[in-house]
């Protein structure tokens, strides 16, 4: 039965003694009860709580009643009881005990999957790098060697910010269409040689459906020193490919264009899912569409009309050279999860994501 503080109606010397070995009792019973946290706030709260705390019935129901003579005494007593009061509720909690944490959620494979990405390359030396996603014209397509008249700055491909019609063309706001501003954000701060990546989320103008999304997430990276080449790219993308896929799977390259680098390249790998074959089991193999190889990455060597806008800062064409790649971290996680559907990602479903805790 919980302690209630008795109204005095003796205030002699030997009834207060009896009255405070009774509180001190119930205060060490009450202590060595307390199991957690929570049953030492509880016991906290019931002895020092100011409204109807076991100390403020002392107050209310000994020190204010008692006969003017008897004030003293009982002041003493009260005063000395807070104290060790405060000195039980003190020692009753175990600093050593952990506390209660809040149980944290898996990661989302995306997430995972870009993090496992990142981890690779900050293993070979390369920093991470962050940048804003609502950008300018200028860092999405002008600096990066897209002509005004570029496709990839239509409305069907673009989600720009409306109300940007008085700016001039490389002024105007639009969500990113991939991480690729970052890099000449970067190269605009820093001298070379510079190894980065960049991963993040970018926007385009997709319906979304089983293989679209208007947001996903890339990985994108830069290497810029004296003296790079197209080997110095495919031997770390290959390094790359390994470690994320396993040590037996193959990569290949072959011709593609974009506005950023010249020459330009698409990354295969062999399929990691049929082991190249082209079929699993009697079944033909979905990811690679029975070829056994399966496209990842865009690379390719930096346009020197790239440098020309970071000449300034050390990025002379004529002095330095560097490649670039990009992939999409939410392709690959299909690819590695075996899943067919990427709106399953985006559905916040805790029964499918779970799966991949």
């Amino acid at each position: 039965m919980a302690y209630t503080v008795p109204k005095l109606k003796d205030y002699s010397a030997a009834a207060l003694d009896k009255a405070v070995r009774e509180l001190l009792s119930a205060l060490e019973q009450e202590s060595k009860a307390i199991a957690n946290e929570s049953d030492w706030k509880a016991f906290r709260d019931r002895w020092m709580a100011r409204k109807n705390g076991v100390l403020t019935q002392v107050n209310e129901r000994w020190l204010k009643p008692a006969p003017k003579d008897a004030k003293r005494e009982v002041g003493q007593r009260v005063n000395e009881l807070k104290k060790q009061v405060e000195e039980a509720v003190e020692q009753a909690l175990d600093i050593t005990l952990p506390g209660i944490r809040r149980q944290l959620g898996a990661e989302h494979p995306v997430i995972k999957t870009s993090n496992e990405m990142v981890s690779i390359f900050r293993n070979l030396g390369y920093s991470v790098e962050e940048g804003p996603e609502v950008e300018t014209d200028y860092y999405n397509f002008e600096s990066l060697n897209f002509p005004p008249n570029h496709p990839a700055r239509d409305t069907q491909d673009t989600l720009f910010i409306t109300g940007q019609q008085s700016k001039p063309l490389r002024d105007r706001l639009l969500l990113r269409t991939h991480t690729s501003p970052v890099q000449i954000r970067t190269m605009e701060r820093l001298k070379p040689p510079i190894r980065i990546v960049i991963p993040g989320k970018v926007y385009r103008n997709d319906p979304p459906d089983a293989s679209h999304s208007p947001m996903f997430h890339q990985i994108e990276g830069l290497a810029v020193d004296t003296n790079i080449t197209f080997g110095d790219l495919k031997g770390t993308l290959d390094h790359a490919m390994k470690a994320m896929f396993g040590s037996s799977v193959k990569t290949a390259f072959r011709p593609s264009f974009f506005p950023f680098t010249e020459p330009s390249a698409e990354m295969l790998v062999s399929c990691f899912i049929c082991g190249g074959s082209g079929r699993r089991g009697t079944e033909p193999c979905r990811p690679c569409k029975q070829t056994g190889w399966i496209e990842i990455l865009g690379c390719g060597m930096v346009d020197p009309n790239v440098f020309e806008f970071v000449k300034h800062n050390g990025y002379d064409p004529s002095k330095v050279s560097g490649f670039a790649f990009g992939m999409g971290a939410d392709r690959i996680a299909l690819l590695k999860y075996g899943v067919d559907d990427l709106q399953l990602f985006f559905q916040g479903d805790v029964r499918f994501l779970e799966q991949f805790a």
